[in-house]
C-alpha cells in the first residue's frame, strides 16, 4: 500500500512538472510573439516618420491594440493582442495600410496547425477521434478543428490530385524509375480488389519525385500500360534509363511496349523474400547470406561466381527456389552497368516501400479507405508528404552522365565524352 501511494505521488509530481513545463513554454512563446509584433510596428512607424502635420507631429502613430484573441500554435493556444496603428494619413498618399504579417487579420491558427490536420488524418487518426487527439496536443482551447474540417480538406485534396495528375511533363527527363503497387480492400466491381500503382522518378539533378499515382486491377499489364500511356499524353517524351521494381510481370510487359529502351532491374529485397519462402526455415539464414553475397559483390564477375554457388548449393533439393532467381538473372544484375554510388538506390524499390508503410498504417487503423477516389487521393497525399524528406541520390552529378549515355562497367565509368567524342578510360574495381 505504501509503495502504491508512493507511485501515485510520483506520477502526480511528474504530471505537475509536465504541466508547469507546458505553461512555461507557452509563456515564453507568448512573450516572443508579443515582442515580434512590437518590432514589426516600430519598423513600420519608422518607415513613415517623415509624414508630419502642421505642428510637426507624426501622423502615423501607434494607437493601442486590438482586442485579444486566442491563436492556436505548435506551442499550444496563445493569447495575442495585435498592435493597432493610426495610419489614416497614408490613404491620401496611396501607401499600403498597416497589417501584421506575423498575425494576419482573422488568423486563428498557425500554418503548422493547418499541416497538423492532414498529418494526423493520413497517419491513422479517424475523423471521429479528432477532438480528443487535438485536445491532448493543443489543450482544451483547441476549437474549430473538427471532423468536418477533414471532410472539407479531403475535397481540397481531391482537387489537388486532379490538377497534379493532369500536369504537363514536356521536357521532363527521368533517369531512374521505381515501380510498385499496393492493394486495398476497396472493391472495383466483380469482386476485384483495388491496386494503387505508383511511379517514383529521379531527375538528372538527382532529386526524387513522385511521377504517377493511379488505380488499377492487380499489377496487370493493362493497368501499368494505362499509367505509362497517360504519362506520354502529358508530354513525357522518353522513359528512364533504368527501371527498378518487383517481379510483377505486368509492369515489365508494359515497359517493353511503352518504354522498350529502358533497362530493367528486379528488386533484390522482393526477390530474396521470394527465394526464402521456397526454402525450409533451417536454411533461410544461410541462403539469405548467400544472396547477400551476390548483390553486394564489387564486380559482376564476383556476383556471377556467388550466383553459381547458390545454384549449386540448392538446385538438387530446392529447384523452385533456384529457378526463382536463375530465370531472372539478367534483370537482377542490371545495376552493375550503372554508377557504383547509385547501387544502393537502384538495387531495390525501397523508395516506394518505405512510403507504402505509411499507407498501410493508415488503412490498418481505419479498417479501409472508403471509396476509390478517397483511396487514390490518400495515397497521393501520403507520398507527396513523404517526398519532402526524400534524399538526393549520391554523386548526383553522375546521374547526368547516365542520361548522356556514358557507359559504366562494374559501377565505374568506362567512357567519357570529350568535345563530342567518346574516350575510353581505365576500369578499376568498385569499392
Amino acid at each position: 500500500m505504501k509503495n502504491k501511494r508512493l507511485a501515485e505521488r510520483t506520477a502526480e509530481e511528474k504530471n505537475l512538472v509536465r504541466l508547469e513545463l507546458d505553461a512555461l513554454v507557452r509563456h515564453g512563446a507568448q512573450e516572443i510573439l508579443a515582442k515580434a509584433l512590437e518590432i514589426e510596428v516600430e519598423l513600420y512607424l519608422e518607415k513613415y516618420q517623415y509624414i508630419l502635420d502642421d505642428a510637426g507631429n507624426r501622423r502615423v502613430i501607434k494607437n493601442g491594440a486590438h482586442r485579444p484573441r486566442v491563436l492556436l500554435t505548435g506551442a499550444g493556444p496563445l493569447e495575442v493582442s495585435v498592435p493597432r496603428v493610426d495610419d489614416r494619413a497614408l490613404g491620401v498618399q496611396n501607401e499600403p495600410r498597416f497589417e501584421s504579417s506575423i498575425v494576419p487579420k482573422y488568423l486563428r491558427k498557425s500554418n503548422n496547425i493547418d499541416e497538423l490536420l492532414p498529418v494526423l488524418y493520413l497517419k491513422g487518426i479517424s475523423t471521429g477521434d479528432f477532438q480528443e487527439a487535438l485536445g491532448k496536443i493543443l489543450g482544451p482551447k483547441a476549437k474549430g478543428l473538427s471532423a468536418q474540417t477533414i471532410v472539407r480538406l479531403k475535397r481540397v485534396w481531391q482537387e489537388e490530385y486532379k490538377e497534379w495528375s493532369e500536369r504537363r511533363l514536356d521536357g521532363v527527363e527521368y533517369v531512374y524509375w521505381w515501380l510498385d503497387g499496393i492493394h486495398f480492400n476497396v472493391r472495383l466491381g466483380d469482386d476485384k480488389r483495388m491496386c494503387i500503382l505508383v511511379v517514383i522518378g529521379a531527375r538528372k539533378d538527382g532529386t526524387k519525385e513522385v511521377v504517377a499515382v493511379g488505380e488499377g486491377f492487380r499489377e496487370s499489364k493493362e493497368s501499368w500500360g494505362s499509367i505509362f500511356r497517360e504519362l506520354k499524353r502529358q508530354g513525357l517524351a522518353h522513359g528512364p534509363k533504368l527501371t527498378t521494381g518487383d517481379g510483377a510481370l505486368g509492369a515489365w510487359a508494359a515497359m517493353d511496349e511503352e518504354f522498350a529502351d529502358s533497362d530493367q532491374q528486379l528488386c533484390w529485397v522482393h526477390k530474396t523474400a521470394n527465394v526464402l519462402d521456397k526454402l525450409p526455415d533451417s536454411l533461410q539464414s544461410r541462403a539469405k547470406n548467400m544472396i547477400h553475397n551476390i548483390y553486394m559483390a564489387p564486380t559482376k564477375k564476383e556476383a556471377d561466381l556467388a550466383f553459381d554457388i547458390l545454384i549449386e548449393e540448392f538446385e538438387a533439393k530446392y529447384p523452385r527456389a533456384v529457378d526463382c532467381v536463375r530465370n531472372h538473372r539478367e534483370r537482377l544484375m542490371a545495376f552493375y552497368n550503372y554508377p557504383a554510388e547509385h547501387w544502393q538506390h537502384i538495387r531495390t524499390s525501397n523508395p516506394i516501400e518505405s512510403t507504402f508503410s505509411a499507407v498501410r498504417l493508415r488503412t490498418n487503423k481505419t479498417k479501409g479507405c472508403g471509396n476509390t477516389n478517397a483511396t487514390v487521393t490518400m495515397v497521393f497525399k501520403l507520398i507527396q508528404s513523404a517526398q519532402q524528406h526524400w534524399q538526393r541520390l549520391r554523386s548526383h552529378e553522375k546521374v547526368a552522365h547516365v542520361w548522356a549515355g556514358i557507359k559504366f562497367e562494374d559501377g565505374i565509368m568506362v567512357e567519357e565524352i570529350l568535345d563530342g567524342k567518346v574516350k575510353l578510360t581505365e576500369v578499376s574495381v568498385a569499392v
